[in-house]
């Protein structure tokens, strides 16, 4: 079984992903940190590389989904594929670094790619207000992460809650704004209650 858990970015994906798997004796991966050997020139210069870099990315991503589907028991990943496509390459053709011929080439490589998998068997969808979201980046201080605009965070609001009402499987959406699921057990009873039905027919 395949469990995804997503959502933007502050709203506790790594978090809970760590604390099903221990709950629930699943295997978690996570989004691996891997060498990308177009990063330097990405950076020196995003729309001459965007599509070069979200290509490798895409490819380093299908991998994994062919490695997950191949493993027995239950696997919750943190951020899926579906995330890195229809989320973040879509905001950096929204912004200009990636031209309509190479995103649409872009899309057609993606969708040929998934149509050889299937959705995760459960998705759970992290929902986050931009305060919120504020927050917890600001706990964590990850320095690279720390100059992000509200508008930013704001739009790839937006484009996760339209990814979520078109979704084709089966989803779980959590509210987080009033949930403290790291520190408060009844906040993650909550959800692993909601989980337990959806997946067991408990409760």
């Amino acid at each position: 079984m395949h469990i995804g858990v997503a959502g933007n970015i502050g709203s506790g994906k790594t978090t809970l992903t760590g604390m099903l798997a221990a709950h629930y004796g699943w295997e978690p991966r996570y989004e691996a940190v891997s060498y990308n050997p177009y990063l330097e020139d990405y950076y020196k210069d995003i729309p001459r590389w965007s599509y070069n870099l979200e290509t490798y990315f895409l490819a380093q991503r299908f991998k994994d989904v062919l490695d997950i589907a191949k493993c027995d028991g239950v696997i919750i990943q943190d951020r899926t594929i579906l995330e890195g496509v229809n989320i973040f390459v879509a905001n950096n053709h929204a912004l200009g670094n990636l031209t309509d011929r190479d995103f649409d080439t872009y899309m057609q490589l993606f969708e040929l790619l998934m149509s050889t998998v299937k959705l995760p068997d459960l998705l759970i969808y992290l929902r986050s207000d931009v305060p919120h979201l504020v927050q917890n980046i600001a706990k964590r201080g990850r320095d690279y992460e720390q100059g992000m605009s509200l508008e930013y965070l704001a739009g790839l609001n937006e484009r996760y809650e339209k990814w979520i009402a078109d979704y084709k499987g089966k989803v779980l959406i959590i509210d987080t704004e009033n949930l403290d699921f790291k520190n408060v057990p009844e906040d993650f009873s909550a959800i692993t209650d909601k989980i337990d039905a959806l997946l067991y027919g408990l409760f």
